[in-house]
């Protein structure tokens, strides 16, 4: 989705994946699920991240969002998984003790960026920039 700003238009789409410390199972039941999407949908609206979609599995967590190009993608990492943790523990310490060392998240994570088009699509777009007849676009320019 392109958002246009005062300043700037971007596209950013990132996918975003967190495992729990040892990949223990925590989000076992909907309420816990959907604890943690409550809590996650929160973050975002605090800090200006648009959640396009979400969903919880037992031991991690899959998003797909957009924020403004002014954010680094690592503190938006930091703020979903860290500020998330502190909620979490607040609603359910309970669960604390299934976590050794009490951390909820791995300290990885994955993150891949999306847009409007496939990497193939960018991929050939890229490669016929050199064409021919692209060439003959700038040789006329200079004449």
């Amino acid at each position: 989705m392109i958002v246009h700003e005062r300043d700037y238009v971007y596209n950013f789409n990132f996918h975003l994946v967190w495992v729990t410390k040892y990949r223990r199972p925590i989000f076992v039941n909907p309420k816990l699920v959907q604890d943690m999407k409550d809590a996650l949908s929160y973050l975002a609206n605090e800090h200006d991240i648009e959640i396009q979609k979400m969903e919880v599995m037992p031991d991690h967590v899959h998003l797909l969002v957009s924020f403004k190009p002014k954010y680094a993608s690592f503190e938006i990492v930091q703020t979903l998984k860290g500020s998330s943790a502190k909620l979490w523990f607040t609603a359910h310490p309970e669960t604390k003790k299934l976590l050794w060392g009490g951390h909820l998240w791995s300290p990885s994570y994955y993150i891949g960026t999306l847009g409007e088009m496939s990497k193939s699509v960018v991929e050939n777009y890229i490669e016929s920039q050199r064409s021919e007849a692209s060439l003959a676009r700038y040789d006329k320019k200079k004449r």
